[in-house]
């Protein structure tokens, strides 16, 4: 009997040994109030940030008349004075040049603005001088649109575009390529930032048709700029890509739901954005509160570590069965 409990505590020993020159995972601890770094996706919203929206909405509001600026060619006319009239287009220094005035400032004037200083040049050498300023070509009048489109670059218009106009004109969007999936796009004016779902606008929310100011970049990214990573004892694990309100849940599906070696209990998630990782229970996400189903940003990493029980399986799996029974019979021949 003494040697039988000699020899258990020995097969033991060996697991250990095993255990402990295994390639296991190093699982790194869940960090100290980590909930407060992740939210609960709220589907019912319409768009993310209705602010920020409307803010861009009321920027092209105040624009009530078109501003000239360099590269438009405008038409100017003196009445009764043909020598001093045709088209002109506007410098880069945005100026223009009249004889024996010489260059006139005209950028970021309306028409009548340009007119009228046109008229104050002209008025000491000229008597009775009515001018008038009209647009012929609005060189200048541009979005610039980059990213995954199939025609990024600049693009001109004469009537201040929405932002459906500048993908319409940027030419096919590439909805049927599976690696070019449209999900958002940005708006970049001077130092703002809007970021837009496109999933809504594409698919009828009208209120995210921002319009669209002179110079205004829109940038949309590629699909794999929007990553989340789902590793560990997952069926299929791998790089997915971000969907709009993507919970903790929908991620984990995609890649297929644990392996029977998972560890149901003790799922990390890792937001390196914020340093923070979050310990997940399954059992307590599938209560009715749900919440812990939180809202998934770019880069975030879900890991899915093997439960500690499998592990002992595993390794012994991966040793031939034969040559570990024969080393528990030669252990236990030696044993008196």
């Amino acid at each position: 009997m003494p040697s039988l409990i000699i020899r258990f505590h020995i097969v033991l020993l060996l697991i250990a040994l095993l255990v402990a020159c295994g390639a296991w995972e190093t699982i790194p601890e869940a960090t100290k109030d980590a909930e407060k770094a992740f939210t609960v996706p709220d589907r019912s919203t319409r768009f993310s940030n209705i602010s920020a929206v409307e803010a861009f909405k009321t920027d092209t509001k105040n624009i009530t008349d078109y501003l000239l600026y360099d590269g438009d060619d405008i038409n100017i006319e003196v009445i009764g004075r043909p020598e001093l009239s045709g088209v002109q287009r506007i410098g880069p220094d945005g100026k223009v040049t009249l004889s024996i005035v010489g260059s006139v400032s005209v950028r970021n004037l309306t028409r009548e603005q340009a007119a009228t200083s046109i008229n104050n040049a002209l008025s000491p050498y000229y008597l009775n001088i009515y001018t008038t300023v009209r647009v012929e070509h609005y060189n200048s009048n541009r979005i610039i649109i980059i990213g995954r489109v199939e025609h990024p670059g600049e693009l001109q218009f004469n009537t201040p575009p929405n932002l459906l106009d500048i993908l319409a004109q940027a030419g096919g969007m590439p909805l049927l390529r599976k690696e070019q999936v449209l999900t958002r796009c940005a708006i970049i004016r001077k130092d703002k930032i809007l970021w837009v779902d496109l999933t809504r606008l594409l698919t009828g929310d009208t209120s995210l048709n921002v319009p669209l100011q002179r110079n205004d970049v829109v940038y949309i990214p590629d699909a794999t700029d929007t990553s989340v990573f789902v590793l560990g004892a997952v069926n299929a694990p791998g790089v997915f890509r971000l969907t709009p309100q993507m919970s903790f849940m929908d991620a984990l599906a995609g890649a297929g739901g644990l392996t029977k070696d998972g560890n149901s209990h003790e799922i990390h998630l890792i937001r390196p954005s914020v340093d923070a990782n979050m310990q997940i229970d399954i059992s307590e996400l599938l209560k009715p509160s749900g919440k812990l189903n939180v809202a998934i940003n770019e880069g975030d990493i879900i890991y899915v570590p093997r439960h500690g029980v499998s592990k002992i399986g595993y390794m012994l799996q991966q040793i031939n069965p034969f040559s570990t029974l024969f080393t528990i019979s030669q252990l236990g021949a030696v044993i008196p």
